[in-house]
């Protein structure tokens, strides 16, 4: 498939028609989630899920019917590896024609209902949203998305204000680059796998993070600074997976072979990149 075509393709949407996908798409997208490789050694669980517009899932929208959840363990490397993975399911079903939104902040409680994952583990239900914060035992959902046909007729105020001030303003690679590095520093390819990771999706579009190139080029790091907090969002490791994800995929298209590692290094996820 065209992966820099639904990079660039890709939106949040939170208006949805409430009509049934396409059995053929369903199925084409039960068979990537199935044969998806990525370059690193990962437990995240995709799974599909139904759910119903008249309960409430999602704060700021309708479920259309169908749904997908990413599920992993709640260390920062395993939920940094949900954003890689979620993304390249993401980005398959942009390319299918279908609109989906990151979400983190679903209701707990109608999720569990929809799609039981919690095990003996009920405490965790009574969290509001999400799955709290902090570590905690076996898998959870650690981002969900709706999943269908956009409902143009129905965009809110909001929305229409964040895509067109908000959503898809993108910093300058300057100000992501780390060590005194500036684009014009970079190779050709680097500098086209970074424009792909600097179009990844963030929490409030707020683009945490950094670039960091080492080795004459040859070792790109990605993760957010030391400390770095959101002000909403818990998680700020699942988009630097994200981040991650299309980095690896500019790199891919250029067919610039690496190793990726990910670890915990000061309590944040660090990708790296060795050419």
């Amino acid at each position: 498939m065209d992966w820099e075509k639904a990079i660039i393709m890709r939106r949040s949407v939170r208006s949805f028609e409430m009509t049934r996908i396409e059995k053929p798409k369903l199925d084409l997208l039960d068979r990537f989630a199935e044969i998806m490789e990525v370059p690193f050694k990962q437990h995240v669980s995709v799974r599909r899920f139904q759910a119903r517009p008249d309960k409430k899932l999602y704060f700021a929208f309708d479920s259309p019917p169908e749904n997908l959840a990413f599920l992993a363990h709640t260390d920062v490397c395993s939920i940094s590896a949900a954003g890689f993975v979620g993304e390249l399911m993401i980005l398959y079903a942009t390319s299918l024609g279908l609109a989906t939104c990151w979400y983190g902040h679903y209701i707990m409680a109608e999720l569990e209902r929809l799609m039981p994952h919690l095990g003996s583990d009920r405490e965790s239900v009574r969290a509001k949203w999400g799955y709290g914060k902090g570590e905690t035992e076996g898998e959870r959902a650690i981002c969900i998305t709706p999943l269908g046909y956009w409902k143009q007729g129905g965009i809110r105020l909001f929305d229409r204000v964040q895509e067109s001030l908000i959503s898809h303003r993108r910093k300058p690679a300057e100000d992501l680059l780390e060590g005194g590095m500036t684009d014009r520093d970079l190779p050709d390819d680097i500098s086209y796998a970074l424009d792909l990771a600097r179009k990844a999706p963030s929490a409030a579009n707020s683009q945490h993070w950094r670039f960091t190139v080492t080795g004459g080029g040859k070792e790109i790091a990605v993760a957010m600074p030391v400390g770095y907090k959101h002000i909403k969002w818990e998680h700020p490791d699942v988009d630097i997976g994200i981040c991650a994800s299309h980095f690896w995929l500019g790199l891919a298209i250029r067919q610039i072979p690496c190793r990726v590692t990910i670890s915990e290094e000061e309590g944040r996820a660090v990708w790296r990149f060795l050419l």
